[in-house]
């Protein structure tokens, strides 16, 4: 029973093909693509896969582009779902104000981090950061209560404001570096802090919230750039945002099987 994860972000699509529908089953296949390339899926990288039994998904980007998404999911016939974040799901509580309204990324990412965390044993509060065209640190607490998190501009698009800004600043990708000489360091450098900066003043505060340290969780295609920086121990984690959805769909086999 193929199962296809399929994770649409701001820039790329990533997917996953599972031999099973449940954590910790074999990963078959997977693959990045960035969205302008997506129309060509099901004639190139997906053309020769197993006919996915399932698939669930979750997107950020807009409406177009997941009407192409779900063109694509035709080579197959497969019907497309989507996540849409609720109050409760995957072992986590949505503390947001409006659950709904919780992108269905970060939605994904918590439980598949929540899952992480309590099959090591002991509960513990975790941080979850995901790093890609936007940045955001996302609290858990000992119980799986979503607490809240933070939104920040990613690498690309604070270099972007910087440049429309600011007269005459149109300078090449820099590197992080501790007393930056140049303006393409002194850009990246600013950036790169003002992120850990963030991410390391949220772990304090969930430290002390919880009274115990918490799990530093890190995805995304950019994390590297931080891993570098931050004083805090963590594991990066490429596929949280699989796990969830591999949670989730095992959840709702479950459910449809419950007497």
């Amino acid at each position: 029973m193929t199962f296809l994860a399929v994770d649409v972000g701001n820039t790329r699509l990533k997917w996953a093909q599972y031999a099973g529908a449940a954590p910790g089953a074999t990963l078959l296949a997977h693959g990045a693509v960035f969205l302008e390339t997506i129309d060509d899926l099901a004639d190139t990288v997906w053309k020769d896969l197993p006919t996915p039994h399932t698939m669930l998904g979750c997107i950020v980007a807009g409406e177009g582009i997941k009407r192409r998404v779900e063109e694509q999911l035709e080579l197959w016939d497969l019907p497309p779902r989507w996540v849409v974040p609720s109050r409760q799901a995957g072992g986590i509580t949505n503390g947001y104000d409006h659950p709904n309204r919780l992108g269905p990324d970060r939605f994904v990412a918590l439980i598949g981090a929540r899952h992480r965390v309590i099959s090591r044993g002991q509960p513990r509060p975790a941080l979850v950061v995901m790093v890609g065209t936007a940045v955001t640190v996302d609290a858990l607490d000992t119980e799986g209560n979503f607490l809240g998190g933070m939104i920040l501009p990613g690498f690309g698009v604070m270099q972007r404001a910087l440049e429309m800004s600011t007269a005459g600043l149109k300078v090449p990708t820099g590197e992080i570096t501790d007393f930056p000489t140049n303006t393409s360091d002194a850009l990246m450098s600013g950036g790169s802090n003002a992120m850990a900066g963030a991410i390391e003043r949220m772990h304090r505060k969930l430290c002390e919230f919880s009274g115990q340290e918490p799990v530093l969780l890190m995805s995304g295609g950019a994390a590297s750039k931080l891993a570098a920086i931050t004083d805090l121990h963590f594991a990066t984690i490429d596929s949280l945002i699989f796990d969830g959805l591999l949670v989730l769909q095992a959840q709702k086999a479950a459910e449809a099987y419950r007497i």
